[in-house]
């Protein structure tokens, strides 16, 4: 078994419009959905380039399984906002999300020279939490009000993530 992440591909874009689709993915996820192919395509041709940020499929055996990567890259103060997606019902629970965020945290420093990642949650989003608690993410905050979608006021949690900490463990 074989997790590895490489660069988002325009190939890559019917799996995240098919897994961000999928209710069971995204409870918690803040997109104006449906997605659609060629919505996504545009997207991607907009931000394919750009160096604050930095998109990745997650494969497993070389079959993609999932999305992960870095929003908002700031490279003057070394920080990023990190996010995953494990796409398939199949792949969750098996250690996935957590070989592949420790890919990205050792890329994210080897690459961009970032020491700090953070990420936001909303607090219902237990599972979530565990994973990111696993990986070594430490709560840093509560955000109340944080977002408004569909109608409804979202409390947050912010964790944050030492990167060089993380390497040195």
């Amino acid at each position: 078994m074989v997790i590895s992440i490489r660069k988002f591909k325009e190939e890559d874009i019917p799996y995240k419009v098919k897994w961000i689709n999928d209710e069971r993915n995204n409870k918690y996820l803040h997109y104006d959905l449906p997605l659609r192919e060629d919505k996504t395509l545009e997207w991607y041709n907009k931000i394919k380039d750009r160096n604050d940020r930095a998109d990745f499929t997650i494969t497993y055996d070389n079959e993609p399984v999932g999305l992960i990567g870095l929003l908002n890259i700031d490279h003057n103060n070394k920080k990023a906002e990190y996010y995953i997606c494990i796409g398939e019902d199949s792949y969750k629970g098996k250690g996935i999300a957590k070989k592949a965020t420790d890919l990205l945290i050792k890329k994210s420093y080897e690459e961009f020279g970032l020491i700090k990642i953070y990420l936001y949650t909303e607090v219902e989003n237990i599972a979530a939490q565990k994973l990111f608690e696993k990986v070594g993410f430490e709560r840093e905050g509560l955000l109340k009000n944080d977002l408004f979608y569909k109608g409804k006021k979202i409390d947050r949690y912010v964790y944050g993530l030492d990167v060089e900490e993380y390497l040195n463990e």
